[in-house]
C-alpha cells in the first residue's frame, strides 16, 4: 500500500470552501495523517461537495488507485444501525458492492455531531454569549437526530459575536479545535474511522 485517500462529503460547491474544509479535517485527523507520513505513505483528503459527488469520486478512485486504501466519508443523515454499506444502500440507493465495508465510513448522523462533542472547544471559539447548556448531553451523540443537532448548535451560538453556526465559515475553524478523543468517546463511528485507518497504516 502506498497511501490513504479519503473522499468526503462537504465543502460546498466552491473551491475555496473545499480547500478550507480540507485544512480543517486534516487538522482533526492529524494523528492519522502523521502516522501515515511516518510510514512514508501518501495522505490524500478530498472534500467533494455534495454526497453524490463524494460517492462518484470514491468509486472512481477505488478502480484507479489500487495501491491506496481508499475511504468514503459521508454523513449518515439518519441513525445507522446496520453496516455502513447497507445503510447507504437503503438510504441513498448506492450500490457499494465494489468496496469493502471497512472502506465505507460514516459521520453519524452529521459532521456537526462530531463538532458538538467538544463543548469546551465550542465555548472557546464562540466566546461570550455561547450557551453550552442547550447542547445535547447524551454520552452517545449518535442517538441524537440530525435536526436536533443542528437546532441545538444554532441555539447555542445565535447570541455570540460570531453569530449563528455557519457550516462553511465555522466548521473549518472548529475542526482545528475539537479534541479527537472527546469525539471518539461520544461518536463510535468516528472511533471506527480512526481504528480502521490506524490498522491499515500499521499493517503497511
Amino acid at each position: 500500500m502506498k497511501g490513504i485517500a479519503i473522499y468526503m462529503e462537504g465543502g460546498g460547491e466552491k473551491q475555496g470552501g473545499k480547500i478550507e474544509l480540507r485544512r480543517g479535517m486534516n487538522s482533526f485527523l492529524e494523528t492519522l495523517r502523521d502516522a501515515a507520513r511516518s510510514k512514508e505513505l501518501h495522505w490524500k483528503l478530498v472534500p467533494c461537495g455534495n454526497r453524490n459527488a463524494a460517492f462518484q469520486a470514491f468509486r472512481n478512485a477505488v478502480s484507479t488507485r489500487k495501491d491506496f486504501f481508499v475511504v468514503l466519508l459521508v454523513d449518515a443523515e439518519a441513525p445507522a444501525s446496520t453496516g455502513s454499506r447497507q445503510h447507504l444502500a437503503l438510504r441513498d440507493d448506492w450500490n457499494l458492492h465494489f468496496a469493502k465495508n471497512e472502506a465505507v465510513q460514516l459521520m453519524v448522523q452529521v459532521m456537526e455531531t462530531w463538532i458538538i462533542a467538544d463543548a469546551d472547544a465550542l465555548a472557546t471559539y464562540y466566546g461570550q454569549g455561547f450557551r453550552r447548556n442547550v447542547l445535547p448531553r447524551r454520552e452517545n451523540l449518535e442517538d441524537v437526530p440530525k435536526r436536533d443537532v443542528e437546532r441545538a448548535l444554532n441555539r447555542a451560538t445565535e447570541l455570540t459575536t460570531k453569530g449563528r453556526y455557519h457550516k462553511i465559515e465555522h466548521a473549518r475553524d472548529l475542526l482545528h479545535r475539537i479534541d479527537e478523543n472527546k469525539v471518539r468517546e461520544r461518536c463510535h463511528h468516528c472511533d471506527r474511522l480512526f481504528k480502521t485507518v490506524t490498522k491499515k497504516i500499521e499493517a503497511a
